[in-house]
């Protein structure tokens, strides 16, 4: 049954602190700063940052940056910005992409969790390469293990796209996965597969975690009707260990569509 909802909070059924990783491609970055955002406003100390590469945030995403891989130094200095404002975003240096900086190790990010600091921790985990569609390499996602819910993020504007490096980041994985060809046209059951499947999105994806699918980018009826049809191919597979599904729109108002 789907259900409107308020919130991402309540969406992603976000309760009582922990950290979050965002895996896949289609808005990731975008996800996370919002998700950011809405918690920060009540008031909860959050910390941004990623297991992989990420440009710089503008001011009006993150207006602290800490860049340091050294865990007690990030604690020290993080302790001092909280006095001030409650989001902050780590990365540990420069990266070897032009404008990109290198993340966290995903054991850093489980230390600097247990400190307490921060009742939130929003992680990027995953990269695409600004493609809205991806399946995982070998080395990814990067998932910390403290991570409390895993949230499998796919952009709605590569459906019925053809099957080829414009719309998907690592398109011949895609293919295997999924069971399409290059060149043919994405479908409602290959993005399904992706996301279920062992080698698909949710690679590596700990236990422990709440997994969310995120279908991003339902800002048109046209995208709507697609989420749909992938939600319930979604809903319709037994083996299948979501725990939501969420239709959203993460630049837009509201950010949700709907959830299952």
């Amino acid at each position: 049954m789907a259900r409107a909802a308020a919130s991402l909070r309540q969406a992603l059924m976000l309760e009582n602190g922990g950290v979050i990783s965002l895996v896949g491609s289609g808005g990731k970055t975008s996800l996370m700063f919002r998700v950011a955002r809405e918690l920060s406003k009540a008031g909860e100390s959050v910390l941004t940052t990623t297991t992989t590469r990420i440009f710089m945030p503008a001011r009006e995403q993150s207006s602290s940056v800490i860049q340091s891989d050294d865990y007690e130094e990030i604690l020290d200095v993080a302790s001092k910005y909280l006095k001030e404002t409650s989001h902050l975003t780590v990365v540990s240096a420069t990266g070897s992409d032009p404008g990109k900086l290198k993340g966290l190790e995903p054991d850093t990010v489980d230390k600097i969790w247990q400190s307490g600091l921060f009742r939130w921790i929003v992680v990027e985990a995953d990269g695409a390469a600004g493609r809205p569609l991806k399946a995982p390499a070998e080395h990814e996602p990067v998932i910390p293990l403290s991570s409390r819910w895993v949230v499998g993020v796919v952009g709605l504007d590569a459906f019925n796209r053809p099957l080829e490096e414009k719309w998907v980041f690592r398109p011949e994985i895609f293919a295997r996965v999924s069971g399409l060809s290059p060149g043919d046209l994405i479908t409602a059951g290959s993005i399904s597969r992706v996301l279920l499947h062992p080698a698909g999105i949710f690679k590596g994806c700990p236990s422990h975690s709440v997994s969310i699918a995120f279908l991003n980018k339902a800002d048109s009826p046209g995208r709507v009707e697609a989420g749909r049809s992938i939600a319930r191919l979604l809903a319709e597979d037994g083996k299948n260990r979501l725990n939501r599904i969420v239709l959203g729109k993460v630049l837009r108002e509201p950010p949700v569509v709907e959830y299952y």
